[in-house]
């Protein structure tokens, strides 16, 4: 988020300092937009994959910090609780071969992550939500230690005045109550940014939006927490109640959770998406550094804008506009809503079918916006999170671009072609392109995503070892398969061959 953060609590006098520098730093964003061949240049992907750090017995190992300083890797961050760790990937151009530099840059940082953790008698686990994290694993000690961490948990409850209430629905219904933001720390995802030129971004943020629901139907990999089978991404409810700043009255009054799908469909791009951050969310880190971003940019400069940044930072939108000084300054959609896990290849093919249909559906937003509403999109997002592959999702399928429903099991084969295309049109080569989409294809025809295997496999296991144990053994197998590569759909589920398709 570029400003150090070395204080844990703030007083009225910081918040409103902050919040004159926000609105500095917008007036300075919206210049620098205007400027003549600002943002335009290559399209670039990124990536970074959050982890969990495990102990022989499968359960979360808090060793975050020495493993990090252990691996010794710049790419090698912190993450929120003490479990986790994450990965910045470098990036990479799109056109050409970007996934197999992400997959080889992957492998390399893994093993390095690995051998450290194996000195701390740890291991490294790529999955949604660890299966067998408990719910004292998760309490205020489990955060990092680190000021940025404490800071930004005193920051949300300086807002919230309550405890943070959790309830989700699934087999096995869950309602739980913290004092903290922990419970943040229980989902990792592996995030895929796009550098977009700024005149293009208002299409390819809407088409993103549009691409999410089904790249999410066939992706998921968290279908328990705390022992409860919930939804196929029990992440996208628990990450919105975990960090929730509103109390009571501003659920009741219906404030936008500071983490959301989104609003509407943006009309022109990432200045209206950041000023929305601003003006809908309070600050909780008023860090100020020592930039003045108007002077910058009025010497022709390009600013660093630490401090919208920095509260940007902390407003997590599952598709998140990203401005980015690096470069001489540039754009970037993030693309938050993708689990880790299982596998590397099972991530790069997800991430390449949500750019890939991202990338093909952009150039025609103007014509299918206006006919698709927000609303739908936005239940699309919701259930494919809690349903997967059984979703009914909206889409414009119908002559003329009609918006009618199918369900996602049916409409991502439909899709595939189109996010092939986008991918070929944006350069990436042929042969990478249709060998990760290809496992897409066959895990949406076996039906089996991560968290339909997770979910098998806790059904053949749990009638003879028990909920705990039988989540202890299926963690065990899962990292087995992790460990050789093969993607999920090829998993054969304890006590059963492999999966077939229509298999449940």
């Amino acid at each position: 988020m570029g400003l150090s953060i070395d204080r844990e609590r703030f007083d009225p006098v910081d918040y409103r300092r902050f919040e004159r520098r926000l609105d500095e730093c917008l007036l300075a964003l919206g210049r620098l937009l205007g400027r003549p061949g600002f943002g335009v240049g290559p399209t670039t992907v990124g990536a970074e994959l959050e982890l969990f750090l495990v102990d022989g017995q499968g359960r979360a190992l808090p060793r975050n910090q020495a493993v990090r300083a252990d691996a010794a890797d710049p790419r090698v961050v912190l993450e929120i609780d003490r479990f986790n760790l994450e990965l910045n990937l470098t990036p990479a151009p799109l056109p050409g071969r970007p996934f197999a530099a992400f997959a080889s840059e992957l492998e390399q940082a893994l093993s390095i992550v690995r051998r450290a953790a194996a000195w701390h008698g740890g291991r490294v686990a790529m999955v949604g939500i660890l299966p067998t994290l408990r719910a004292g694993d998760l309490r205020l000690a489990a955060l990092s230690d680190a000021p940025r961490y404490r800071a930004l948990n005193n920051g949300i409850l300086r807002l919230r005045h309550e405890p943070f209430r959790i309830r989700i629905d699934g087999a096995d219904p869950l309602e739980l109550a913290a004092d903290d933001v922990g419970l943040e720390g229980a989902n990792t995802s592996f995030q895929v940014h796009l550098r977009v030129d700024p005149d293009r971004f208002a299409s390819h943020f809407n088409a993103a939006q549009l691409a999410t629901g089904p790249a999410l139907a066939v992706a998921g990999n968290s279908p328990t927490f705390l022992g409860h089978r919930l939804w196929e991404e029990t992440r996208v409810a628990l990450f919105k109640q975990a960090v929730d700043d509103r109390d009571a009255a501003g659920r009741s009054s219906r404030r936008v959770s500071r983490v959301a799908f989104g609003t509407g469909w943006t009309r022109t791009g990432a200045l209206e998406l950041l000023e929305e951050s601003v003006r809908l969310h309070e600050p909780v880190l008023p860090v100020v550094g020592d930039e003045r971003p108007l002077n910058r940019v009025d010497g022709d400069g390009v600013p660093a804008l630490e401090e919208l940044r920095l509260h940007q930072g902390t407003v997590w939108r599952w598709n998140r506009a990203i401005y980015d000084p690096a470069g001489g300054g540039h754009l970037r959609i993030e693309l938050r809503a993708l689990p880790a896990g299982p596998t590397v290849v099972d991530m790069l093919a997800n991430s390449a079918f949500l750019l890939g249909l991202t990338l093909a559906l952009a150039p025609d937003a103007d014509g299918w916006v206006p006919r698709m509403a927000f609303q739908q999109v936005h239940h699309n997002f919701y259930r494919a999170a809690q349903l997967g592959l059984a979703a009914e999702l909206a889409w414009p399928l119908g002559p003329g671009g009609r918006v009618r429903t199918a369900p996602a099991a049916e409409l991502v084969p439909r899709l595939l072609p189109e996010a092939r295309r986008g991918l070929q049109d944006a350069g990436v080569m042929a042969e990478e392109a249709d060998s990760l989409l290809a496992v897409v294809q066959a895990r949406a025809a076996s039906g089996q995503t991560g968290a339909a295997w997770q979910r098998r496999a806790l059904a053949a296991l749990e009638p003879r070892l028990g909920r705990e144990r039988g989540l202890a053994a299926m963690l065990e197998r899962y990292l087995e398969h992790q460990r050789t590569g093969e993607p999920v759909h090829t998993w054969p589920v304890p006590g059963a061959g492999r999966p077939t398709k229509g298999a449940s």
